[in-house]
């Protein structure tokens, strides 16, 4: 059975439902989110083989996502950087950051050279949310994600990306289509245009709501928070 996709409205409706009857914390959701995100990251590649990772944070909740996956991943033994330029004075994304900061994990203001000195980067910079242009000092980060050789897992969308019509048809983004992805409770339309690895996470929803909003719940093993699903969209 392919997975059925999840639109932005939907997704939006969703986060909103899971905060209000859900009864979950914005909070909970960003830990359980981030957490998909780093155990997709040890599923491609653990800490034994690339240690260095560079954490791209935008200002969003999908920055958030990044924010937790980083001190997910220093706990599980890589060496996280963070390059989060655009910084909210939200208590939430400032009690995230004092947590990397008293870990040691280190923050960069220079992403072009921090990513020639890793061997894996999170694209935590825009999610299901974006529209619009893509505003600095983005562009510049975007185009090094398309052009560098090292590997890239995006969170929930490819940054620049549509939703619903995946790559722009010009700007930073165009030539831009990441080694992996991880969709955070269901894949969004985009994923017909993404050719890499993908991942489906974010293991805490429940079947009523999976049929409310017409997304299918992955088949979870284990204690595994992700599940790999093949190119085809089938499990």
């Amino acid at each position: 059975m392919a997975l059925r996709t999840l639109g932005p409205k939907a997704a939006a409706a969703l986060d909103e439902e899971l905060m209000s009857s859900g009864a979950f914390s914005i909070d909970q959701l960003m830990e359980l989110a981030g957490l998909s995100v780093s155990q997709a990251m040890y599923a491609l590649s653990p800490p034994s083989r690339s240690p260095r990772v560079l954490v791209a944070c935008g200002p969003g909740n999908n920055g958030g996502d990044g924010l937790v996956a980083a001190r997910h991943l220093h706990h599980f033994g890589y060496k996280p950087t963070m390059y989060f330029p655009k910084q909210t004075k939200n208590e939430l994304y400032q009690r995230l950051r004092t947590q990397l900061e008293q870990l040691k994990v280190p923050f960069t203001d220079d992403f072009v050279s921090a990513i020639g000195k890793t061997d894996w980067v999170i694209d935590a910079i825009f999610g299901f949310s974006f529209s619009g242009e893509v505003r600095e000092p983005f562009p510049a980060v975007i185009k090094a994600l398309a052009e560098s050789k090292v590997p890239v897992l995006a969170v929930d969308a490819p940054s620049s990306w549509n939703i619903d019509d995946g790559p722009p048809d010009d700007g930073p983004g165009k030539d831009y289509n990441p080694d992996a992805l991880i969709s955070l409770t269901a894949p969004k339309p985009l994923v017909k245009w993404f050719k890499g690895k993908h991942y489906v996470g974010g293991r805490f929803v429940g079947k009523e709501i999976a049929d409310k909003y017409e997304f299918d719940i992955p088949p979870y093993e284990g204690s595994d928070q992700v599940v790999e699903v093949p190119l085809t969209g089938k499990l």
